[in-house]
């Protein structure tokens, strides 16, 4: 068994599945999410109505990032606070709830996961490692998680 990094980001290329514009649909608070990209960014508009419900209906997942992006100004005030959280259940339900992506990421072990982009120094690697890898560490705990809690559906 290797200890290499495992990176993703591609939807075509391997591990493609744990990025968050995969269509793999969650239910969660009491709707169904096409994507956990979707999830993620509508909850950014808890209160606005409108514009959460927008992100639900969003026919892509690249599409409800965009829109997510263009209304700024109306983003809840504690997001940076609640983000990371709120990534860790959009990851659980995902992995909890299609039992085959569960098995991929069970498969990688303790292999440190990987988000390896330019496009962001957040949630990935910024391209160069020197990004924070926030989708990746989120990824490690959900496994963990799975991995001690092998009955576990919501």
């Amino acid at each position: 068994m290797t200890d290499e990094p495992i990176y993703f980001y591609d939807l075509d290329a391997p591990y493609g599945e744990f990025g968050n514009f995969y269509p793999a649909p969650i239910q969660l608070d009491g709707l169904t999410w096409p994507t956990s990209e979707q999830y993620f960014q509508a909850q950014k508009f808890i209160l606005q109505r409108e514009q959460y419900m927008h992100i639900l209906e969003s026919p892509t997942p690249r599409k409800a990032f965009d829109y997510a992006r263009a209304h700024t100004s109306l983003v809840r005030s504690d997001w940076d606070y609640v983000k990371d959280d709120i990534m860790y259940d959009a990851c659980l339900a995902k992995f909890q709830q299609h039992p085959k992506l569960k098995e991929l990421l069970l498969s990688t072990g303790d292999r440190t996961l990987i988000e390896h982009t330019k496009n962001d120094s957040y949630w990935a690697d910024g391209g160069d490692g020197t990004g924070r890898n926030q989708l990746g560490i989120t990824l490690m705990k959900v496994r963990h998680h799975l991995s001690h809690h092998h009955n576990d559906h919501h």
